[in-house]
């Protein structure tokens, strides 16, 4: 059976009325065909049962999965203060689970999965959404356990001065959880993935760090390292709007013969950054800077890599999870990361996704935590 997906998107006054008005846009464009799973991409602004009650009031039970966003994206370019309905018809079939205690362990949820996912573990693919500003998603991804199933997803965003954020399946929603799909059918993706920062110059040792916090770089706060960098007084990193454009300018840590991109959420009143994922003392650090010409050109190879993997089947979808940083670096031209992707895939390609606080991809068959990175996941 072919696979169709259809997207619809709203802007209202409420949750539900935007997210009956995005369902009743994408059943409309499925035609007579009949939605067996669904993505929400939501407003953070908006109310998650509210959100939840306005799709599910015209989708029933229909399993589905959702997280919050600044803003949703879909081929017709970017959708603050709105929900985005993905609908997906043919043979796909998903089972749907809410993990409410993602945040109190990542270890924990990480067995859970690894036990929804025993079974056939070849012929089925985890999609999952998670809290940005809570938990452990480095954690959930070396805990799974070798050869176990695909897992690709992304971390909710909101609010960065308050954390506020959310997660949807079905009628269920809330923070500080995990909401997962298994995914299973005769449908193929095609996953890649890039980033556009690069190095330019500057080198500091991480001299003190503490969970998600890095305290200091060279022995000195982390803020004042910036602020000798880019002329702002150290104190003013700690409030907005410096507070969150800090990821920005994120750090590239060197890892082996890699360089993972660790991006801070905000900076505290120390001085200090506080990231969502852990970085170890000693490690080299070099600050990275991107450019609206390597993040289209980052979005163009994601879009490709995704597409070689799907060999010869026809793309009919793309889910596209995207870094807050690109929103914030791309805020004078909205939307020209979605129009390289629609550029690669075609006009007639529909997409669906939105901005969020990390991505989870595979390398070398294992999860890996990314941050400042735009995901694209080709349905086919």
């Amino acid at each position: 059976m072919t696979l169709t997906v259809a997207v619809g998107h709203a802007q209202a006054l409420d949750g539900r009325e935007a997210g009956m008005q995005a369902v009743n846009q994408a059943l409309n464009r499925l035609g007579a065909a009949s939605p067996t799973f669904g993505i929400v991409i939501s407003s953070h602004s908006y109310q998650p049962r509210e959100v939840s009650a306005g799709v599910t009031s015209l989708t029933g039970d229909m399993p589905l999965i959702g997280f919050s966003t600044p803003a949703g994206l879909t081929h017709e370019g970017i959708h603050p203060h709105s929900v985005v309905v993905a609908l997906f018809s043919g043979d796909l079939r998903a089972e749907v689970h809410w993990l409410p205690g993602y945040a109190q362990s990542g270890r924990e949820t990480a067995n859970r999965l690894a036990q929804l996912t025993s079974k056939d573990a070849a012929r089925q693919f985890l999609l999952f959404f998670a809290d940005g500003f809570n938990g452990d998603a480095e954690q959930l991804c070396s805990s799974m356990p070798e050869k176990s199933v695909l897992m690709l997803g992304g971390l909710s965003s909101g609010d960065m001065n308050t954390g506020d954020n959310y997660q949807l399946a079905g009628t269920q929603a809330g923070s500080g959880g995990l909401t997962a799909a298994i995914l299973r059918g005769s449908a193929q993706v095609g996953v890649g993935y890039a980033h556009g920062w690069e190095p330019v110059g500057n080198q500091f040792r991480i001299t003190r760090s503490r969970g998600f916090w890095l305290r200091t770089l060279d022995g000195r706060p982390a803020s004042e390292t910036y602020s000798q960098i880019f002329g702002y007084p150290a104190r003013e990193w700690a409030f907005p709007p410096l507070s969150y454009l800090s990821r920005l300018y994120p750090l590239g840590i060197e890892q082996g013969t890699r360089m993972n991109v660790r991006s801070p959420l905000r900076v505290e009143a120390d001085g200090s950054f506080r990231l969502n994922a852990t970085v170890r003392d000693g490690m080299d650090a070099y600050l990275l800077v991107g450019s609206r010409a390597s993040c289209q050109a980052a979005a163009q190879k994601a879009t490709q890599q995704a597409l070689l993997q799907l060999e010869n089947v026809k793309p009919v979808f793309a889910l596209v999870l995207v870094d807050i940083a690109w929103q914030m670096l791309l805020k004078s031209s909205p939307g020209v990361e979605i129009a390289a992707v629609q550029e690669i895939l075609g006009p007639d390609v529909p997409i669906a996704g939105g901005y969020t606080l990390g991505q989870i991809a595979p390398l070398d068959g294992v999860p890996q935590f990314l941050n400042q990175h735009m995901l694209v996941i080709v349905f086919g």
